[in-house]
């Protein structure tokens, strides 16, 4: 399967297709079916590039690795270990790939795009505007964390991950998540409340 055809293989999805599970999909993956692949991409490449992007932070080069990502995903499916969900797994070669881009870069990252940005068409303009005001705050305060603390909070708040789950992804102890989690809502607590934020509401 080449770049190009992954890149714009979402196609349309049956109900009979969404109701199929991950693992599922993941074996027919490993048998070379095409269109189980087509649909792993559809269902998972938003998450995939989010995840990328939080890293990354350059849309260009998150685009290009999550479809270096389902590539792995098609030639390596048949190696995948039921010890984990599916989506685990991804993220798990999403940031080995994010990481690798990062040890590679010589260039200044260009884009900011903020993963909780996204407005609710029922909102009143002033409504609209305080979240989106207070999403960017969030996702400044954030930034400033280390990196080891973004990553723990990323994936726990924004990708639902579970501590056992992100202990899977970054590959460290349960204890060690649940440390970096704890000091990460810490700091993030004390910078909100410099912002401006209440402290009961933080």
């Amino acid at each position: 399967m080449s770049d190009g055809k992954l890149v714009h293989a979402v196609c349309n999805v049956t109900e009979a297709q969404e109701r199929v599970s991950d693992e599922m999909l993941l074996r027919n993956v490993a048998e070379g079916d095409k269109a189980a692949m087509h649909v792993m991409f559809a269902r998972h490449h938003v998450r995939v590039f989010r995840f990328i992007q939080s890293i990354v932070r350059n849309a260009a080069i998150a685009d290009d690795l999550v479809s270096q990502v389902f590539l792995d995903v098609w030639r390596s499916a048949n190696k995948f270990e039921s010890r984990a969900r599916v989506s685990t797994w991804l993220l798990s070669i999403a940031r080995f790939k994010a990481f690798g881009a990062l040890r590679g870069k010589t260039h200044e990252t260009i884009d900011q795009d903020d993963l909780g940005g996204i407005v609710d068409d029922a909102d009143t303009p002033d409504v609209a505007l305080d979240r989106k005001e207070t999403n960017a705050i969030l996702r400044a305060c954030i930034d400033r964390l280390s990196p080891a603390q973004r990553e723990i909070i990323d994936l726990v708040y924004y990708h639902e991950r579970s501590v056992v789950e992100v202990s899977e992804i970054v590959g460290v102890p349960c204890a060690t998540v649940k440390s970096r989690m704890f000091y990460a809502r810490k700091h993030l607590a004390k910078m909100l409340v410099n912002a401006g934020f209440e402290a009961a509401a933080v």
